[in-house]
């Protein structure tokens, strides 16, 4: 298993056919498949070698996309930055995964300088944007000019790929190692999942490259010789308009972003008729939500999809047949879904045994697409992957037939609008903040985002601060999504357990008391 093993079968079946499509311009796999043995001896002129890491802090582009393969091609292994984090969290990507490369788009040119001189491993910045290079970088598509590119890299299999960062109970983000294996294994999955037949496949991708919302279907189109379709990020005018003037027939939406199409007052000026699935992650999607969809878009058929970074991006999906609110298979809506093609999934007690049909527990999943562990971080992975299942810390149960319904979450994080925040992370950027004494981050429902971040503070002797003035201290050292959106500041001590630890049930339990589920 080479995950550049697509990219060469596209070229060979469809090289006319486009394989990246952004801003108005187009490559077809031929194209492509001419410049990433070229990238990859650039990346090689630059020092790179077998196993080094080369980091990537840009937004959606062909470019980008090229990329993802040219870098295994030279031997060497991805870091797909999150665009969305602050200056001290990239920086401590790149020092935590010691990448000697970084590659940069105009969007983050000035913000490379400043990278670069606090991480002492980066050798070489390439600049792949439109504009022109900053003094100092490598400019990417000049330097290309003239190389013959060369021949491909033998890493493939359980060779490590990509290091994708996820948040960290720790307050630290953990680098998740995906092979060649786990990566091809997740594509394999979504085509056995939605398999395209004859259908040429366009999928628009509106989630980040360096998330697995974005890379993985950039593997599964791939896959397929499909069009990926980029746009820098979500908005619903430029979606729709996207939709309509690319034809598209695949994209990952989120329901929150769904519901945002539908009542954009433009809605009704533009074809949407082209889109045959619409695959989202995190909760089921709600019923006013799935009615208006199926009233205004009535030839989308959507696709209930669950996993973690660790998992490549997905464990377990809800084909479209179940997302109907009447009939023997209307239950079965509010699941998860049964396992992909490629793994098994089971809910396990705390010893460690299978649990009942309908006895809640953890979930387990174990397959070619479970990752290789954490980069550099051996405990946490011994912690992740035991008994040979990695434990998700979703609670949930198993119906009769194989339908896994979400719970809980055992492990203490909070799923925003698509996004994970690990609450370590966001309270150790509270208590970097003198007036903090004591402070408990949770997920509190939220109608629109599922569930948005809320802090409870309580403040040391003496001093003075308000919501707001804390909220602007987070966004100087955690991306804005993480940042509370409300904060409930108490003269008393947080609750606590006999042993001194903050409890954070009793905090929960007033905005959870009326809903079946604790989580969204």
């Amino acid at each position: 298993m080479q995950i550049t093993q697509f990219v060469r079968r596209a070229a060979r079946l469809h090289p006319h056919r486009d394989g990246f499509r952004v801003d108005g311009r187009a490559r077809t796999w031929a194209q492509s498949m001419g410049r990433i043995p070229r990238m990859a001896q650039l990346l090689q002129a630059q020092g790179v070698a077998e196993g080094d890491r080369v980091a990537v802090l840009a937004m959606n582009s062909d470019t980008y996309g090229e990329l993802l393969f040219a870098i295994p091609w030279a031997g060497a292994v991805a870091v797909p930055m999150n665009i969305r984090l602050a200056v001290p969290e990239n920086v401590y990507t790149l020092n935590h995964s010691g990448a000697s490369v970084l590659v940069v788009d105009e969007s983050f040119a000035d913000a490379a300088a400043e990278l670069a001189a606090q991480c002492a491993g980066i050798r070489s910045v390439i600049y792949m944007g439109n504009a022109s290079a900053r003094s100092g970088m490598v400019e990417l598509e000049a330097a290309l000019e003239g190389l013959p590119g060369v021949a491909e890299s033998a890493r493939r299999g359980d060779d490590l790929y990509a290091i994708f960062y996820t948040g960290g109970t720790t307050g630290y983000p953990k680098g998740v190692m995906l092979s060649h294996a786990n990566a091809v294994s997740l594509a394999l999955s979504w085509l056995a999942a939605l398999p395209p037949g004859e259908e040429h496949i366009v999928h628009m991708h509106v989630g980040g490259l360096f998330h697995l919302s974005g890379a993985a279907y950039l593997w599964y189109t791939t896959a397929c010789a499909g069009t990926n379709v980029f746009l820098p990020k979500f908005e619903a005018l430029p979606v729709m308009k996207a939709i309509a003037a690319h034809r598209v027939n695949s994209t990952v939406l989120i329901p929150t972003m769904v519901n945002m199409m539908l009542s954009h007052p433009d809605f009704a000026q533009h074809d949407l008729t082209s889109v045959r699935q619409c695959i989202y992650g995190g909760s089921p999607i709600p019923e006013p939500v799935l009615l208006a969809a199926m009233e205004k878009l009535p030839g989308w058929r959507f696709v209930h999809a669950y996993g973690m970074t660790e998992t490549a991006g997905m464990a377990t999906t809800l084909p479209a047949c179940y997302h109907v609110l009447e009939g023997p298979l209307a239950g079965k809506r509010l699941s998860a879904g049964r396992s992909s093609a490629v793994c098994e999934v089971r809910i396990t007690r705390a010893d460690g045994s299978e649990a009942d049909t309908g006895e809640v527990g953890e979930i387990a999943i174990r397959g070619p697409n479970v990752m290789l562990g954490y980069w550099r971080d051996p405990a946490a992975t011994q912690a992740c992957l035991r008994g040979g299942w990695m434990h998700s810390g979703d609670a949930a149960y198993m119906d009769a037939d194989g339908f896994i319904y979400i719970v809980d979450r055992i492990k203490d994080m909070i799923v925003t609008g698509g996004e994970n925040v690990y609450s370590a992370e966001v309270e150790n950027a509270i208590h970097r903040h003198p007036a903090v004494r004591e402070a408990a981050v949770i997920g509190i429902p939220d109608a629109k985002w599922g569930e948005t971040v809320h802090a409870v503070v309580v403040l040391a002797e003496g001093m003075s601060l308000d919501a707001q003035a804390l909220i602007a201290h987070c966004r100087t050292l955690i991306a804005p999504y993480k940042c509370p959106k409300s904060v409930d500041i108490r003269t008393e001590p947080l609750p606590k357990t006999a042993a001194g630890k903050i409890t954070k049930k009793p905090l929960r339990e007033p905005y959870w008391r009326d809903h079946a589920r604790r989580v969204h």
